[in-house]
């Protein structure tokens, strides 16, 4: 009698604990700079006055949505093609 293994092979797709630990340092590296990178955009929109603000085409309100657009399009940037 013949036994057959179902599903992927065990084999290809092992990740070994210090690979997968290091794909999770990286994510969770990239991810507090992509927020430093929104609080320092953020805080910056902020200290601009209204009328700065109406001369690039922002409001107030729109400040977290803009900072949030530069930090990830920034982001985009830095990762390797």
């Amino acid at each position: 009698m013949a036994y057959t293994v179902s599903g992927r092979n065990a084999a290809a797709t092992h990740i070994s604990l210090f690979t997968r630990l290091a794909q999770i340092f990286a994510s969770f590296s990239e991810a507090i700079e992509l927020h430093r990178e929104f609080r320092r955009t953020h805080r910056e929109l902020s200290e601009l006055s209204d009328r700065e603000l109406n001369d690039l085409g922002i409001s107030r309100a729109m400040l977290v949505q803009v900072a949030w657009t530069s930090a990830v399009e920034k982001a985009d940037e830095r990762k390797p093609r």
